[in-house]
């Protein structure tokens, strides 16, 4: 592997992706369940919820200071390494670029506000309130940011003149093919996400002993939480497979080692692949591919040899996939026992081996968000901006990439710990026992 300026252009980019997207996940999900935690809080008069959402929202105003630093250092790069790019697409671009800076200080305000305002309403409904525009903007940030990805997968609303974009439709860019699946999947991904990590969360703190009301209230709500946004994930698998099937073929056939195009074709998990691309020692479910791709055993799926060998994505994408489906259907099976369990009341759903699957679903669930990046972004390969713009084409010839790359990884190695360090040393110092026992002395 030679490391030219696009090959460290991609890792640099990888990396702050990478990384990024553990707190734009947190920064998306987060707001939703402390919102849930509050008005459950206020309905029931339970101070265990309550102090849930403050709990809750502590923690996520660092996650966002981190996300803050990461996300602008993503801007950054767009233009400093992919120069070519942003010539061509910037201006196509600009608006949910613009408009995802938009919903973030939206975000950050009323945030400020929710922070600052406890307590301080006659009414605690209008307090939380206040959550409401905390999510909207959360979730439209991850709305604008993903239609820039989605327009790069399925490019419309300009006209490539001269190496130049003219006859520019922002919002036709916007709102391209890939916008309504996409968004759907990472809205969906990101609830799920963040309710497992809470609720991973909770369950170690179980583990350690800490079987309080608090605690087995926390793991409650986060588990059902879990529960109802890993259907709602596995809806948008399924509507994003068959967006795939239809829009670009390539990238799930080359998900699912499917090479001749055919009906009736079988759903391949894991294997191996020979150099005469032979699959072995895979788990294969007769015809279920076609139903992915069309809700029918005969739908016809378009194999990889339909294409040119220099436009078809690297072959190793098919384990980022079963991966993040594995995940999936694992964090989904997980948080129906424990309802179940919960819900038979002879079964005891605080059981050691099944908390420590809880536990293990939080950071699980993120490598499903990595896993499923790598293969929405390497998927993609060799188009950066697909049918239209290659990334060899698109990155800088510069020097100089290697050292920044350098740099960066010393920022998120700092900043990762900074944040865990703080984030441990907050809860540690206010354990949740005295804090309820400080607001809430009658209790």
């Amino acid at each position: 592997m030679e490391l030219d300026s696009v090959m460290l252009s991609r890792m640099l980019t990888s990396m702050t992706l990478a990384f990024h997207i553990i707190f734009a996940t947190i920064g998306v999900g987060v707001p939703i369940m402390i919102s849930i935690a509050e008005f459950i809080g206020i309905k029931r008069n339970d101070p265990y919820y309550l102090l849930l959402a403050r709990r809750w929202a502590r923690g996520f105003t660092i996650t966002v200071a981190v996300g803050v630093v990461t996300g602008t250092a993503i801007g950054l790069q767009l233009s400093l390494l992919w120069p070519s790019f942003m010539e061509v697409a910037g201006q196509v671009i600009a608006l949910p670029l613009f408009m995802e800076t938009f919903a973030f200080f939206f975000e950050a305000i009323f945030l400020g506000i929710y922070l600052y305002t406890w307590d301080r309403f006659k009414n605690r409904m209008t307090h939380w309130l206040l959550t409401i525009p905390v999510m909207i903007g959360s979730s439209a940030s991850a709305l604008f940011i993903t239609t820039v990805n989605s327009f790069m997968n399925t490019p419309q609303g300009f006209d490539l003149e001269g190496g130049k974009a003219v006859n520019i439709d922002p919002i036709a860019a916007m709102f391209n093919p890939a916008t309504p699946s996409k968004v759907f999947h990472v809205l969906t991904t990101s609830y799920m996400t963040a309710a497992t990590v809470l609720a991973a969360i909770a369950a170690f703190a179980i583990i350690r002993g800490k079987r309080s009301e608090y605690e087995r209230k926390a793991l409650r709500l986060t588990m059902i939480c879990t529960f109802i946004f890993s259907i709602l994930t596995a809806v948008a698998g399924d509507v994003s497979a068959k967006f795939l099937a239809e829009v670009q073929p390539e990238k799930l056939a080359a998900a699912e080692w499917h090479f001749e195009t055919e009906e009736g074709a079988d759903l391949i998990l894991f294997g191996t692949l020979d150099e005469n691309n032979e699959i072995k020692y895979e788990i294969r479910l007769p015809k279920f591919l076609s139903f992915l791709a069309g809700n029918s055993f005969d739908t016809k799926v378009i194999g990889l040899n339909e294409f040119p060998e220099d436009e078809r994505p690297p072959l190793w994408v098919h384990y980022m996939f079963d991966l993040m489906v594995s995940i999936g259907f694992f964090v989904l099976a997980v948080s129906g026992i424990y309802i179940l369990l919960d819900k038979i009341k002879r079964f005891n759903q605080l059981n050691k081996p099944l908390l420590w699957m809880i536990v293990a679903s939080g950071p699980l669930a993120m490598l499903a968000i990595e896993f499923g990046w790598i293969y929405a972004e390497v998927g993609r390969q060799p188009w950066i901006l697909r049918g239209y713009m290659k990334v060899s084409e698109a990155a800088t010839t510069g020097d100089g990439v290697g050292l920044t790359f350098i740099l960066f990884a010393l920022l998120y190695l700092v900043l990762g710990v900074i944040c865990v360090f703080v984030l441990i040393r907050m809860f540690k110092n206010t354990p949740a026992e005295a804090e309820l026992e400080q607001r809430f002395p009658n209790l």
